[in-house]
């Protein structure tokens, strides 16, 4: 998706972000904050991986360690991205609504504008909930196998991985009706809702691991 690389939510302050979130403007709106939460996910889940890889404690995690590390690297960059594309995808589905519909010929074009802007609008936060459940994966698979001095943090990693995914699923859910193509967005929306469920029992079994406080047995081969 076209965006405006001189203008990226990744390249302002915290507290700049936070204004633009805070402003009377529709964008940033639920759909960035979601993916931004979830890159910060994605950044905890680099830490607790770095803070453990190296150790003979967990040498046996080497391996998994690592590939939760660039996991974390690539989702944390990823999620800014799908920031900057839920923003555009909303203006675009701004400036569809606002076409002319004087004639008819006017109110065609407007219709399908908004279809197809409406599309990419589900499309976008739809790929955020997708790319939380490969993160969701990562942080659970280090759970138990990483530095108990920074299970806090993992846990935060899980918790607000779940809260991005289900922040973006409501994006998802909110254009689907605005989209021509019915059978696509019963497709979708049943994802969804697969998705969420295998998100939220990740995020259950990472904090259950984090609370109990045990160590776990290295992933084998067909677990990796």
């Amino acid at each position: 998706m076209d965006r405006d690389i001189t203008n990226r939510f990744r390249d302002l302050t915290l507290e700049a972000f936070v204004q633009r979130l805070s402003s009377p403007d529709p964008v940033p709106g639920g759909g960035s904050a979601a993916a931004v939460v979830a890159s910060l996910g994605a950044g905890l889940l680099t830490m607790v991986a770095s803070l453990s890889l190296g150790r003979e404690k967990f040498a046996a995690h080497a391996e998994t360690l690592a590939a939760a590390q660039a996991v974390g690297q690539r989702l944390s960059d990823r999620f800014l991205t799908l920031a900057d594309d839920d923003a555009s995808a909303f203006a675009q589905f701004a400036t569809a609504r606002r076409l002319p519909r004087e004639t008819e010929l006017e109110r065609e074009a407007r219709g399908a504008a908004i279809v197809a802007a409406a599309r990419c609008a589900a499309e976008v936060p739809a790929s955020c909930v997708e790319a939380c459940l490969e993160l969701a994966i990562a942080v659970e698979s280090i759970a138990g196998r990483s530095n108990q001095n920074a299970s806090s943090d993992l846990s935060v990693a899980a918790l607000l991985v779940e809260a991005a995914a289900r922040a973006a699923a409501e994006n998802v859910m909110v254009n689907l009706p605005s989209v021509a193509n019915q059978l696509w967005a019963v497709d979708v929306a049943a994802r969804m809702v697969e998705l969420l469920a295998a998100i939220s029992d990740l995020v259950q079994r990472t904090r259950e691991t984090v609370a109990g406080g045990a160590t776990r047995d290295p992933l084998t081969a067909s677990q990796a």
